[in-house]
């Protein structure tokens, strides 16, 4: 069987990565197909996945609609040439790849808010959401107990390396936050916003008060040099261990918010996607005491100190996030089994692999 991934993004290239590996040690030639962008190579060769790039990654709808053709041409060639059975990714492309090669597409998604679902579902064979996704898609929708970051943080898949406190240069009794500072930059992000840079600056002073600071800024814009934090400069691929190790994550960003939850580290997420239309899975995740949603900045001050100072925060989160994952489903598992049935067979997963909405 041809496997064919689409990695967009960086949590693509951790979502598809355990599943990549698994399909090769099965014997299967499996492709990822990348938008060209610094950190998602790095991970790609990180984990030393087959890839190949297809265009630059687009930084707003003006260029994505001005690249598109070429991104298109490109994807139809290789996939001729590969010919796939069988075709992963989310949006567009990988739609069309599936149109280009009648090859079944699939296409997982997490995001209700997104138009990746709108664009795809004429042309994709099933569409796989988390089982809190919101919005009914059709005859062609099926659903997972979780989240989508399972396939890389479920326990059977992952297990912190703790000497990442010796790479951050932590002591081991000593509390560290992570600040992770949304671009904005994509075009699910149109129209939404995070932090201001005042707001920034006042959250990273504030919280060094009681514990060292390190910040993901995703745009790299943020100048440290009078403010009292570090930026994370370890690989990229560190971030999970840094995260696992973490008392606290606070974010106006969407997925690292999600691996917190899964790594049972206090989180709390404050953008304008809060609120009474918020996606699913965060809404799943809140009532699980796993993420804090908060739409007042002053909100996020106020308990971003209360937790740090609470000495047993994490030790309710890791209990919190024992009793989520004990009826979580190992995406990567359901994924290899969904390559197998719709790559070899050419039929629909049964509904013990994923549960039908329609």
């Amino acid at each position: 069987m041809n496997c064919l991934i689409f990695n967009n993004t960086p949590a693509h290239v951790h979502q598809y990565k355990h599943a990549v590996t698994r399909l090769e040690e099965r014997g299967h030639d499996v492709l990822v197909f990348a938008r060209s962008d610094e950190f998602t190579e790095s991970l790609l060769s990180y984990h030393d996945l087959p890839y190949e790039t297809y265009g630059e990654r687009s930084e707003s709808l003006h260029s994505l609609a001005y690249e598109l053709p070429s991104h298109l041409y490109t994807i139809a060639r290789r996939v001729r040439a590969f010919d796939p059975d069988v075709i992963f990714g989310k949006g567009p492309y990988a739609a069309a790849a599936g149109m280009f090669s009648r090859t079944p597409a699939i296409a997982v998604l997490d995001s209700e808010t997104s138009y990746d679902h709108v664009v795809a579902r004429p042309f994709v064979r099933a569409i796989l959401t988390p089982s809190a996704f919101r919005k009914d898609l059709g005859s062609k929708h099926y659903k997972f107990n979780g989240v989508a970051e399972s396939a890389y943080l479920h326990p059977d898949v992952f297990e912190p390396d703790p000497s990442v406190r010796d790479d951050l240069g932590v002591a081991a009794d000593e509390p560290y936050a992570i600040v992770r500072l949304n671009a904005f930059n994509g075009h699910h992000d149109v129209g939404k916003r995070g932090f201001s840079l005042e707001q920034r600056r006042r959250l990273l002073s504030e919280l060094s008060e009681h514990a060292t600071v390190f910040v993901s800024d995703e745009a790299g814009d943020l100048e440290f040099s009078d403010l009292p934090a570090e930026s994370f400069d370890l690989h990229p691929a560190k971030m999970h261990d840094a995260l696992a190790h973490a008392d606290l994550l606070v974010a106006d960003t969407q997925t690292m918010v999600t691996e917190a939850a899964l790594l049972g580290t206090p989180a709390i997420r404050s953008n304008s996607f809060v609120g009474e239309e918020d996606m699913g899975n965060f809404i799943e995740l809140e009532e699980h005491g796993l993420v804090r949603n908060l739409e007042s900045f002053e909100d996020v001050l106020e308990q971003s100190q209360e937790l740090l100072a609470d000495e047993s925060s994490t030790d309710r989160w890791e209990r919190r996030r024992d009793e989520y994952v004990e009826d979580m489903d190992n995406l990567t598992e359901l994924l290899c089994n969904i390559a197998t049935a719709y790559g070899d067979r050419q039929q629909q997963p049964t509904a013990g692999t994923a549960t039908g909405v329609n």
